[in-house]
């Protein structure tokens, strides 16, 4: 399967520092602080960067669990809103779905959701996986 690989930069202490992120395709490369982590500042996070997805893996695994059942998904359009609490943690995520999918039920359509949600490669990592680690320290 395929591997996917991202990076990320940070220089300075925790608040007078600054960093950036990019993504290994080179669709994306942008800034990150404090401020736009944990207030309202310019740049990105790394919760944005985990709502968008989870969002795009939702939408797919869904479309892909219609189109098994024989729907032609029209659009899907999810948001997912990704809440930092205290400790700091990622206390909740939740996923909005709006979709034009002609023929269903309404039942249906939200089993296969909730199957979406659940078993959609993002959502599973999101439960735990194993994160491995080479630390190297250098002069």
């Amino acid at each position: 399967m395929a591997i996917r690989t991202s990076s990320a930069e940070w220089k300075g202490t925790l608040k007078e520092g600054a960093g950036s992120m990019r993504l290994g395709s080179g669709a994306y490369e942008g800034p990150f602080s404090f401020v736009s982590r944990f207030e309202e500042g310019p740049g990105t996070n790394p919760e944005e960067l985990i709502g968008a997805a989870q969002a795009g893996c939702f939408s797919m695994f869904l479309s892909a669990l219609l189109t098994k059942e024989g729907f032609v998904p029209g659009t899907i359009r999810t948001t997912a809103s990704v809440h930092l609490g205290a400790g700091p943690a990622i206390t909740l995520i939740e996923l909005h779905c709006e979709a034009q999918i002609p023929g269903i039920t309404e039942e249906l359509f939200a089993q296969l959701a909730e199957n979406a949600k659940k078993n959609c490669p993002v959502s599973k990592a999101l439960t735990g996986p194993e994160i491995r680690l080479e630390a190297v320290l250098v002069a």
